[in-house]
């Protein structure tokens, strides 16, 4: 398996990780004009930004959007990520400032419970100067450096996720993925074996009841990006079928105990650009897949 990843033309990434590898985050620059939109699952998510996304609203582009580590005090990593993008001159351009729109989402990782080591703004900003368009790493770096896998059956049962990438194509059609995997069950393979997680004997696979103590440091974030040109009902409804992959390679997934959460972003229209008419059901349908191998290969 690599690793290295990209997103597709137009995109580029980078990652901050913590000098002990505890936590991190991880930046995706998506190029101008694209058209973004998110799905969420878990019932524990957090997040920052995510309202002018919603379908009924009328923005449609964002400028960057980060993935971190540290919880809901990792979301101060988007403040340098907006920083960092206001200095380079990018943003919603108003009279009186440029604007980034940078929505952002969070997993407790490993390190969330220690107060001194958690992304900050400078990690943010220090995220997008790493930010290329080549290949970048995955594993346990970025977002993914503090991830784990398997808890359902107990802290002791835990294995370490991280951060994968995937690719699916169909002709003239591409959906990549992006992940930090970092759930509360386990990460399943194409056969049903577990990948990564408890090796805790339940041939019925029940979870047990969680409790508070034992439950909080769960979710997979994901982002597709297409070279598809679509709506921003399109591209909402891709980043559900990107939640359904989390269900393919994920199990038990979706839980109360997760802060699931999906983007979609479709690139803006080029020259080059080949799929201006897209089938959104074959989209649909490489969504999932390119999602759920990525949380595969997170974890190898």
């Amino acid at each position: 398996m690599p690793d290295t990843a990209t997103l597709g033309p137009g995109f580029r990434v980078g990652h901050w990780t913590a000098p002990g590898g505890e936590t991190g985050c991880t930046v995706i620059l998506p190029p101008p004009g694209n058209v973004a939109s998110y799905d969420i699952r878990g019932s524990s998510p957090g997040s920052r930004e995510l309202a002018s996304l919603d379908l009924q609203r009328q923005r449609t582009e964002i400028h960057g959007l980060l993935f971190t580590g540290g919880s809901a005090f990792g979301l101060a990593a988007a403040d340098g990520v907006m920083r960092w993008l206001e200095e380079h001159g990018i943003g919603f351009r108003t009279p009186v400032a440029t604007i980034p729109i940078v929505p952002a989402a969070v997993i407790f990782d490993v390190a969330a419970g220690m107060a001194s080591v958690r992304p900050g703004p400078d990690a943010g900003y220090a995220a997008c100067d790493a930010a290329t368009g080549d290949a970048i790493p995955t594993g346990r770096v970025g977002a993914g450096a503090g991830a784990t896998v398997g808890k359902w059956a107990g802290h002791e049962h835990l294995v370490p996720g991280g951060l994968g990438a995937a690719n699916a194509t169909d002709g003239d059609l591409s959906v990549s993925a992006l992940v930090v995997a970092n759930p509360f069950g386990d990460v399943i393979g194409t056969d049903g074996s577990v990948l990564a997680g408890t090796r805790n004997p339940s041939p019925a696979y029940r979870p047990p009841p969680a409790t508070p103590e034992t439950a909080w440091d769960n979710t997979v974030l994901v982002v597709v990006a297409t070279n598809a040109t679509l709506s921003k009902p399109d591209v909402g409804f891709l980043a559900a079928r990107a939640s359904d992959g989390v269900t393919r390679a994920v199990r038990p997934a979706h839980t109360r105990y997760d802060g699931d959460i999906a983007f979609a972003i479709a690139a803006a229209a080029t020259e080059t650009k080949t799929a201006t008419n897209a089938d959104l059901d074959r989209l649909a349908v490489l969504a999932s897949e390119a999602t759920a191998a990525a949380i595969r290969a997170a974890v190898r």
